[in-house]
C-alpha cells in the first residue's frame, strides 16, 4: 500500500506550539514511529502551510497513491479549494484532527473539506495518523 499523510499550516510546528493541546512531540518524530510500525506500508509525508500548495499535492497524488490522509488544519474551516482538489481525485482520503475540533472554537466546528473525505477521525492527539492508517488497512 502506498500512503501519504499531507498535513497543512502549522503543523511544521508541533511539539513546539500549543503543546497542551497538540503534545511534546513533533511530526516527524512521530512519522517514524509510524514507519517501524508499518513497514509493508510505504509512507511518505508532506507539510506546507500554503494552500495552493496542498492542492497541487492532492492532484500529484490523487490519482496514483492507495491513500491519503489529510490534516489541512485550518484550511479544515475555510477552503473550498481543497475540498474541490478531494472531491476532484479518485484517491480515497481520511480527514484527521490531532485536537477534538467540536470541543473547541465554535469556528472549528464546522469542516468543509469532511463531505469529501471517507471519513473523519478526530481528537486522539497523533494517535489520529495511526487510527487512519487502520481504517485505510481494513477499507483497501
Amino acid at each position: 500500500m502506498k500512503l501519504i499523510i499531507i498535513n497543512g499550516p502549522n503543523l511544521n510546528l508541533l511539539g513546539i506550539r500549543e503543546k497542551s493541546i497538540y503534545g511534546e512531540k513533533s511530526f516527524e518524530e512521530y512519522f517514524k514511529t509510524l514507519q517501524k510500525r508499518y513497514p509493508n506500508i510505504e509512507l511518505e509525508y508532506f507539510q506546507s502551510n500554503v494552500e495552493g500548495e496542498l492542492i497541487n499535492k492532492l492532484h500529484e497524488v490523487g490519482f496514483t497513491f492507495d491513500a491519503i490522509i489529510l490534516n489541512a488544519g485550518g484550511y479544515t474551516h475555510t477552503s473550498i479549494a481543497i475540498a474541490d482538489a478531494i472531491a476532484a481525485i479518485k484517491t480515497p482520503v481520511i480527514e484527521v484532527h490531532i485536537s477534538n475540533i467540536h470541543a473547541r472554537e465554535e469556528y472549528r466546528h464546522h469542516s468543509l473539506t469532511a463531505n469529501k473525505c471517507r471519513g473523519v477521525i478526530t481528537g486522539f492527539g497523533l494517535d489520529s495518523y495511526r487510527l487512519a492508517i487502520e481504517s485505510l488497512i481494513e477499507f483497501i
